[in-house]
């Protein structure tokens, strides 16, 4: 077991899937803050505009790829990283009876094999120090969305891993969370977001109005990895717009 004190956690964060809208905008986020990041891509050249220490090309959906991973960022950082953001993700929408099961499989590869190898490899890291870490559901693990049962099992996989995680390395002064986001801004949505009028009805699904950005997400994942979320673990926090507790009222 490491004899480093928990309130003496190094600045080195890990981000998974830093390619992608949300990673970027973390990536971002925790630069200004003054913290070294290890990016992790599939497609390093992805990750050749963002200021980052550590560029790394791992396919986290494996043990092999997410051991490597950390691997790395301990070789070219000095440490092991004591924050991780998974950000890594896929989604599917397509009624239950027409997923093919070769579709159900990579779904629940990219989401969940990435967040539970991922994990584990960051804490045999860690080797007993403390850390935060934060991953990514969605707001259709939490609430039933019609036509999106694939990425609803694997994301509430997510959310019971976290749960779970948090509760057994909570004396080890391990924080684990997680967001669900609702429809977010990013190049995974841009399909169902190019269209005007599918970006304004999409909007008026969630009572504050309107499509969020990856820096809200982003903001939230990053304020989870801080010292002002130091008692938060094993929660799950909607970055929807109040699309799974609140109804907008109806005028």
């Amino acid at each position: 077991m490491s004899d480093t004190p928990r309130d003496a956690m190094n600045d080195i964060v890990l981000i998974t899937g830093a390619s992608g809208g949300v990673g970027r905008a973390l990536v971002h986020q925790l630069r200004a803050q003054g913290l070294r990041i290890a990016a992790v891509s599939r497609d390093v050249a992805r990750l050749d505009d963002l200021d980052v220490q550590a560029r790394i090309a791992a396919d986290t959906t494996t043990p092999e790829g997410a051991s490597l991973a950390v691997a790395a960022c301990v070789e070219q950082l000095g440490a092991a990283p004591a924050r991780l953001a998974h950000c890594v993700g896929s989604t599917l929408i397509a009624p239950l009876h027409r997923t093919r099961a070769e579709a159900y499989r990579e779904i629940l590869r990219v989401n969940l094999d990435s967040a539970f190898f991922t994990m584990q490899a960051w804490l045999l890291a860690l080797n007993g120090a403390s850390g935060a870490a934060v991953f990514a559901s969605s707001v259709v693990a939490r609430i039933g969305v019609a036509n999106h049962e694939a990425i609803a099992a694997a994301k509430g996989g997510v959310e019971a891993m976290v749960r779970s995680a948090a509760a057994t390395y909570a004396a080890q002064g391990v924080r684990v969370n997680a967001v669900a986001p609702g429809m977010t801004d990013t190049p995974m949505a841009a399909g169902i977001l190019k269209l005007p009028a599918m970006r304004e009805g999409a909007g008026r699904q969630y009572p504050l109005g309107g499509i969020q950005t990856a820096d809200q997400v982003a903001d939230v994942m990053s304020w989870l990895l801080g010292a002002g979320a130091s008692r938060l673990t094993g929660q799950v926090l909607a970055v929807d717009g109040g699309f799974t507790t609140v109804r907008p009222l109806v005028k």
